[in-house]
């Protein structure tokens, strides 16, 4: 029997901007990454998404698997200038992997030679897309990965996983705080600010692109105000140190939701809320609707999916879903 790949939920690139939560497992989850692999990790996730003109919001980059939001915005033609500025960040200086020189590139692109024309074609291919963006950051770390450790073969356990999100304050502003609290949920701190290899982390310690990647979120270019505004969000995790991992077990949820009660957002966000991670599409009923109805446009067929709210455990605002999880959906 031949399994088919489900296809993934993207808004096509031409059509507007598109906000995407995207994660990513090492090979049998094994914890493979050292402190010196996520600072490369980060270094070439800034330069693949500067090649490819996407913007990160957040990220979390733990030993065994990587959390990446980031916004694609709406995909346009570039100039001649503007691709090779971008083929620069990508290769700085002259490599085995590039098919040609800088400089024949260049006049290449001056004299509308086929290669040129070819060149662009393949470089545009490349922009203002989520998949190829993840594939080229895959196979660019698994190249580095792989020459420093003296092993061969995959890296990555399968295609990455993807969540669209609806672009607007009251969905990312879930999602982000969720992503950055992995490391607490991991164990490894109490307080995302003293994990350097999360966005918050990265800020606090000065970090200018993830101050405004979280300050696009707030739509606000003062980060001593987001900072104060973000730290509320984390607040239940931030000033003490005892609070490690979720704190809520599954008999707690369940207790909580026949009771008809609330919990405070930040306590469920240190929680895995698998909604997060494999609810396809989140954001308000007529978001969910709308991208469903694309999907089996495009597609032909009927696909199976409907909008859920998700768990009424804390405030979610308008919040849904397009799938249920697999598993216990928050715990």
């Amino acid at each position: 029997m031949i399994s088919v790949r489900t296809p993934r939920i993207k808004i096509a690139p031409e059509l507007g901007d598109a906000s995407y939560h995207c994660i990513t497992r090492t090979v049998n989850g094994e914890f493979l990454f050292d402190d010196v692999a996520k600072e490369v990790f980060r270094k070439q996730m800034r330069q693949v998404s500067e090649f490819c003109g996407l913007h990160i919001f957040d990220y979390t980059i733990l030993s065994n698997h990587i959390h990446i939001l980031t916004r694609v915005p709406k995909k346009t033609e570039l100039s001649d200038a503007e691709l090779l500025r971008r083929y620069r960040v990508l290769y700085p200086r002259p490599t085995g992997h590039q098919t040609a020189r800088i400089e024949v590139i260049e006049q290449w692109l001056a004299t509308q030679h086929p290669h040129g024309v070819a060149w662009r074609q393949r470089m545009m291919a490349l922009m203002g897309d989520v998949s190829p963006f993840m594939q080229l950051l895959k196979q660019r770390f698994s190249i580095w990965f792989n020459r420093n450790h003296n092993r061969y073969g995959t890296l990555w356990s399968q295609r990455f996983t993807s969540v669209l999100a609806e672009s607007v304050q009251p969905v990312l502003l879930r999602m982000a705080p969720y992503i950055d609290l992995n490391c607490v949920r991991a164990q490894l701190v109490g307080d995302p600010k003293d994990y350097r290899f999360c966005a918050y982390g990265e800020a606090v310690a000065g970090g200018r692109e993830a101050q405004e990647g979280l300050c696009s979120l707030f739509g606000d270019n003062d980060w001593t105000r987001v900072q104060a505004a973000y730290r509320q969000i984390l607040f239940s995790v931030g000033s003490d140190p005892r609070h490690k991992g979720a704190t809520i077990s599954q008999a707690d949820f369940r207790r909580v939701i026949a009771e008809g009660g609330q919990l405070p957002l930040a306590e469920v966000l240190r929680c895995r809320v698998r909604y997060f991670t494999q609810g396809a599409v989140l954001g308000t009923r007529a978001f969910v609707e709308e991208q469903l109805a694309a999907c089996r446009r495009k597609s032909g067929r009927r696909l199976a999916g409907a909008p859920y709210p998700l768990p009424p455990v804390t405030d979610w605002g308008e919040l849904v879903s397009l799938r249920l999880p697999r598993g216990p959906a928050i715990g």
